[in-house]
């Protein structure tokens, strides 16, 4: 199968970009399909000037959530200025350096994923600073016609959370960046380099692609189907799996019953995956070097599983058999929001006596809402 991503169409790469001062972000993923780093290769198509490092760094040196400083690229020997940190964006200072920015990100298709949020943030800056944008666009890799969760509440936007999208999106970076200016006004200059020969339907490993992993804890597809769901444990005093060599996959605690968990899980028969039983030591994050008990969940069919309805039904369970040991992530600050609420968008996933099935029909009617809003901005 002939799928191809932005960057491996360097024709109009040096077409776009004739002319400009460059400066690129992207991050360890932003491959071609021989595995090239993009910044090598934009190096030899344009006049790249600098780098923009998003979370977890231009070549994936700093773990999740772990400040990026300024720092010089060995391989290219150019500056790569870190947007994780401070303000998550570009100064001017910066921007006056380059006349268009290139973005080549591998966003994994999920609101939470922070690359969404650099993205919004550095749109603003070029429409402030009169820069032009843009976009080697890459595939969705859990595929761009699943639509999943909630709008989010602007009350509860952040990093984790930009915009009222929902938590599975279905939409590519280029895709994103139509609808940021077509629905919130972000007038900057936009050129897309569009993937070619990709179906809807396909996912990452059905199009020829060599995975390498778009952030550290995402390090298979599978991994990546699930993320939209279980990522709602990192808000909870469960381990989802960091420190493991399954992140994402395996969920528990020392406090938790594998069995009766797995049994419980099994037992709610939702489509597509099934549970079972598993005892973990986590190397590094919650519950470093102690023992949990816990869940693995197994994707048994991608194309019935819905990945945020299992996740937000796993948290009512587990939540349910914790024996009262249970426990939000408490705010940073006594006027800061939940991380649950960050990641839901919403404050009612985390209480107000909310059934879950009630809680999941009305994020099925966001989910339909916005399958119908994002119709306009598809490209594929």
């Amino acid at each position: 199968m002939n799928v191809l991503n932005g960057i491996e169409h360097s024709g109009e790469i040096q077409r776009v970009l004739k002319g400009d001062r460059v400066g690129l972000v992207t991050a360890p993923a932003g491959v071609d399909r021989g595995l090239v780093h993009c910044a090598d290769i934009i190096k030899k198509l344009c006049d790249l000037r600098v780098l923009f490092s998003p979370e977890h760094g231009v070549r994936g040196d700093r773990a999740a959530g772990e400040k990026v400083a300024d720092m010089v690229d060995r391989r290219t020997g150019l500056t790569a200025y870190s947007i994780y940190g401070g303000g998550h964006r570009p100064t001017a200072e910066m921007l006056d350096k380059v006349d268009a920015i290139v973005i080549d990100l591998f966003d994994i298709g999920c609101r939470y994923y922070t690359f969404i949020s650099t993205l919004r943030n550095i749109m603003e800056e070029c429409a402030i600073h009169n820069k032009r944008l843009v976009i080697l666009d890459r595939i969705n890799p859990i595929n761009g016609v699943t639509v999943e969760g909630n709008l989010l509440d602007m009350r509860f936007s952040s990093f984790v959370g930009t915009a009222p999208i929902p938590q599975r999106h279905g939409l590519t970076v280029g895709e994103l960046a139509l609808l940021f200016r077509g629905e919130y006004e972000i007038k900057c200059e936009l050129d897309i380099v569009r993937a070619r020969g990709w179906s809807r339907e396909l996912y990452f490993d059905q199009c020829g692609f060599l995975w390498v992993n778009p952030s550290p804890n995402i390090p298979t597809c599978d991994t990546a189907v699930l993320y939209p769901g279980t990522c709602l444990f990192e808000s909870a005093n469960l381990s989802e799996g960091r420190g493991t060599t399954k992140p994402f996959e395996i969920i528990g605690a020392p406090w938790l019953d594998a069995h009766m968990a797995a049994d419980r899980l099994n037992g709610l028969d939702m489509p597509g995956v099934l549970f079972r039983p598993v005892f973990f030591v986590p190397a590094a994050s919650k519950y470093a070097g102690t023992a949990c008990r816990g869940v693995q969940a197994h994707v048994t069919d991608r194309n019935r599983f819905k990945s945020v309805e299992t996740g937000v039904r796993m948290l009512f369970a587990l939540k349910e058999l914790s024996g009262g040991h249970f426990e939000w992530v408490p705010p940073l600050s006594d006027m800061g929001s939940h991380f649950i609420d960050l990641l839901a968008g919403t404050d009612r996933l985390r209480g107000y006596g909310l059934s879950v099935d009630d809680l999941l029909e009305d994020w099925r009617h966001d989910a339909q809402s916005f399958s119908k809003q994002r119709e306009k901005y598809l490209l594929y």
